[in-house]
């Protein structure tokens, strides 16, 4: 078990070898031991053809208990291979306590096979003492390279979530946060404390998106706050234009399009600063909320100036990290596609618009495919199909949406799933037994949303 000393954390009884592996190589942290063990995955998954090894991650908690040895059973057969592969030991062995025990003021035990051993426990204790004194001198916590390694944790978490399912990042979302907002509570440069704010608000913004897709608005808004406060301390007006774009993509799924279009003209005011692809998001978040109230008029309005903001586009630092905080020109088609079908007085243009947006997502590149958009955009064509009475193609469209496992059934795709159900309670598909089909395998579909898997 491990507790506290110091500062650092020692073990209650033998540690395992792999918390002594895990020390000597600096991994201790959550967020550190976590990016090598996803390297290590796909490292694995290159070389033996599995791809199914790519989505695994570990959480802070498992993280603990494969160090301290409380597990009354191994891991699950394709961590342990990563884990087998990551260090090269056998997980029982990994799993085991060493046989010597390394505390801060052991002796060497002269003469054994465990002298080296000790030797280089004594020298990293040592080397710890003088970080902490450099740390103290220095009135620091934070150095470059650590802010280096946590940029990096957040490209690679801004890039995955757009294509994998939530349950797998989630964690390391958590932990993520949870290390910046510990840093930041401590003493840095100003340089530094700007890249960790900046830092802050990315990762607060990604827990917005993951409590929206969990479908949780409330708790999305919490967290959007916490990354608008957070990039207004880094003076950052792209990270503050993200963000109230966020706030608007939560409200208009939640269902309060007056207030989705507040936050995307709040940060329309900001855009007269910023030339990011954020600058092109907010009217397309308006004109999918105007097309919401019934406004078309407004709604194409929107995606003018959407289009018109996307000629201007100059790529900024959240842009370069990519992922989650790009705006990319496909998503942008699938947003003025999803605010025409909405508006439903061109049902033709609306029609052909989700058609070309579904095309977009088939040929796009990993950088800008996105499962949930991509879902999206097909249920909005199935959408403008059932309204022109078109049950077999809007079943079509809508095929490939049933087959996402329940992991990426994230609030968004099943509210976009269930705008098709509604549109086949009209009178005109009474009776109908294509129309009673698709609505039995949209309920089907709804009924196990990521929200609903144990966590």
């Amino acid at each position: 078990m491990l507790t506290t000393l110091n500062g650092e954390d020692v073990m209650s009884q033998a540690p395992t070898l792999l918390w002594t592996l895990v020390t000597q190589r600096h991994w201790r942290t959550h967020t550190t031991f976590a990016l090598q063990f996803r390297h290590a995955a796909e490292n694995l998954a290159d070389r033996e053809r599995d791809e199914r090894l790519r989505s695994l991650s570990v959480s802070p908690r498992q993280f603990e208990r494969w160090l301290n040895g409380s597990l009354k059973t191994q891991p699950y057969p394709d961590q342990c291979r990563v884990l087998e592969h990551l260090f090269g030991r056998p997980v029982a062995e990994l799993l085991a306590p060493v046989a010597e025990r390394l505390e801060p003021c052991a002796a060497m035990v002269v003469g054994s096979d465990h002298d080296v051993h000790d030797v280089r426990g004594q020298v990293e204790m040592a080397a710890r003492r003088a970080r902490r004194f450099a740390l103290a001198a220095e009135g620091t916590n934070t150095g470059q390279e650590t802010v280096d390694q946590l940029t990096d944790e957040v490209r690679r978490l801004a890039t995955a979530y757009p294509r994998e399912p939530l349950p797998a990042l989630l964690g390391d979302l958590v932990a993520l946060q949870k290390v910046v907002f510990r840093l930041l509570e401590g003493r840095q440069r100003p340089n530094l404390t700007r890249d960790l704010y900046l830092l802050a608000g990315i990762a607060s913004g990604m827990l917005a998106k993951a409590s929206h897709d969990l479908g949780n608005p409330h708790a999305a808004m919490t967290q959007a706050r916490a990354a608008y406060v957070c990039a207004d301390n880094a003076g950052h007006h792209g990270l503050c234009t993200w963000v109230r774009g966020l706030q608007s993509l939560v409200a208009y799924w939640a269902g309060w399009p007056h207030e989705a279009v507040h936050y995307a003209q709040l940060g329309a005011e900001l855009t007269d600063a910023v030339s990011s692809t954020a600058a092109a998001w907010l009217p397309a978040l308006e004109a999918r909320a105007r097309a919401a109230l019934g406004d078309a008029p407004g709604a194409r309005d929107a995606v003018a100036r959407a289009d018109a903001a996307r000629d201007r586009v100059v790529l900024d630092d959240l842009d370069q990290l990519g992922g989650l905080l790009s705006f990319v020109r496909v998503r942008q088609l699938y947003y003025a596609a999803e605010a025409m079908v909405l508006v439903t007085d061109e049902p033709e243009r609306a029609e052909r618009m989700a058609s070309d947006a579904v095309a977009a997502f088939e040929q796009a590149g990993p950088s800008d495919w996105a499962f949930g958009d991509e879902a999206g955009a097909r249920s909005g064509l199935a959408l403008a199909r059932a309204r022109r009475g078109e049950l077999e193609g809007a079943g079509q469209a809508l095929r490939p949406v049933f087959d996402l496992p329940a992991e990426q059934r994230i609030h968004g795709i099943v509210t976009s799933a269930l705008r098709v159900h509604e549109v086949l309670r009209d009178p005109t598909f009474a009776g109908s037994p294509g129309a009673r089909e698709l609505q039995e395998e949209i309920e089907a579909f709804c009924q196990t949303p990521v929200s609903a898997l144990p966590r």
